[in-house]
């Protein structure tokens, strides 16, 4: 296949990268390179006016399937929004805030959703004025997610349901002003019958309650989230019809994103091989396994743009999620491998940024952040069975 871009791609690089560097002044300067994974309470007001910034530019929703500045945002084909991605990596923009948003929620609603929802929620989204989080997972129903647990019972007086309930491990909770719940809404029903996707607003005291998860990082990004009657503004898809939309969605979760992502990772690699060049004692086995490594993330690359057409293809998402998965975690023992003895100690002077957040330099944070990447966002057990089962056609796993 035939992975390079046209001149009307490269046309866009040069316009992208001459935006991102006219607007990465003044506080935007000073929060380049802070956010992302493991790191998303850096910088945070910064980068939410950040938000708003690339809103002013027309850059949020680039792939939505609307008609072209429908909501102010530029359309770009799938080789446009990559370009645009490879910019944005490049320059070290602030990391976003509003993803979750733009790219899980909006194309679930331009799907699912009514045109009053639409009509709400798209236009603040590709403002960069409405930052949203995912109400999925559950204490005893993360991976398997027909388990969930939480009710929503509507209300006689208003007709509106009610949400009682906890969510967990919920990315960006503590600075979100939405978040879309799959809740049960048929008393008595099981697995994926009587869930109902959810629209609740986080800004209702009282009913909304986040509580930071502390981890081993030293960081706490990811939230318990406890809904006591909160109020849902919203039903996505009709009632009983949840599971059809979660799952819409989740098929939205990789695709580009996957490719911004591995610009990260690459950053992120050259710092680790730079540290075994600067460590002056040339190991061969560990030599080995950096080649390896660059090799990988070179065959993740190229899939990742040879299955971004796949629109609707089951296996796709997770190939791309245990491909990933396991290179970052792999990637976060060699940051400290290299290093040695060394890697146990506190900050040292291989260490790039200033100060050192809770004691720990960046290739520590890594280490430790990436021992989560084969559970989170669905374990690598999960993604194996999706494959075995939907695509395999194998026997499902007994229960």
């Amino acid at each position: 296949m035939d992975f390079s871009f046209g001149a009307g791609d490269e046309e866009l690089r040069a316009r992208a990268r001459a935006w991102l560097t006219g607007h990465l002044v003044g506080p935007y300067a000073d929060a380049r390179g802070l956010g992302g994974p493991g790191s998303e309470h850096e910088g945070v007001a910064a980068r939410r006016d950040w938000e708003r910034e690339l809103g002013r530019g027309g850059w949020i929703g680039q792939g939505w399937e609307v008609p072209d500045g429908a909501y102010g945002q530029r359309r770009l084909s799938l080789t446009g929004q990559v370009v645009w991605a490879e910019e944005y990596a490049a320059l070290r923009a602030p990391g976003r805030v509003g993803h979750i948003g733009e790219n899980l929620l909006a194309p679930t609603l331009i799907a699912y959703g009514t045109p009053e929802q639409q009509g709400r929620h798209l236009p603040a989204i590709a403002r960069g004025e409405e930052l949203w989080c995912q109400g999925y997972s559950e204490p005893g129903a993360g991976s398997d997610l027909a388990g969930v647990r939480t009710t929503a019972v509507r209300d006689p007086a208003d007709g509106l349901p009610r949400v009682t309930g906890q969510k967990i491990w919920t990315s960006l909770a503590q600075d979100a002003d939405w978040c879309f719940v799959l809740a049960r809404t048929e008393p008595g029903s099981r697995r994926h019958h009587g869930l109902s996707f959810l629209l609740v607003r986080m800004d209702q005291p009282g009913r909304v309650e986040v509580r930071p998860i502390r981890q081993m990082s030293g960081t706490a990004e990811f939230n318990e989230v406890f809904f006591d009657g909160a109020v849902a503004d919203g039903t996505v898809g009709g009632e009983g019809n949840g599971w059809t939309v979660a799952m819409g969605l989740l098929a939205l979760e990789r695709g580009v994103s996957t490719l911004v992502q591995q610009i990260g990772f690459a950053a992120e690699l050259e710092r680790v091989v730079h540290a075994y060049a600067a460590s002056g004692a040339p190991d061969p086995v560990l030599r080995d396994r950096l080649v390896r490594q660059w090799a990988e993330l070179r065959t993740m690359r190229w899939n990742a743009l040879r299955t971004l057409g796949a629109a609707g293809d089951p296996g796709a998402p997770s190939v791309a999620k245990l491909l990933w998965g396991g290179w970052h975690r792999r990637l976060g023992e060699l940051a400290v491998a290299v290093r040695g003895a060394a890697a146990t100690a506190g900050p040292g002077p291989w260490a790039h940024e200033a100060p050192y957040e809770h004691g720990l330099d960046e290739e520590q944070r890594l280490f430790l952040f990436t021992r989560a990447d084969t559970i989170y966002g669905g374990s690598d057990e999960i993604q194996r069975n999706i494959i075995a089962e939907r695509v395999l056609g194998l026997p499902k796993e007994p229960r």
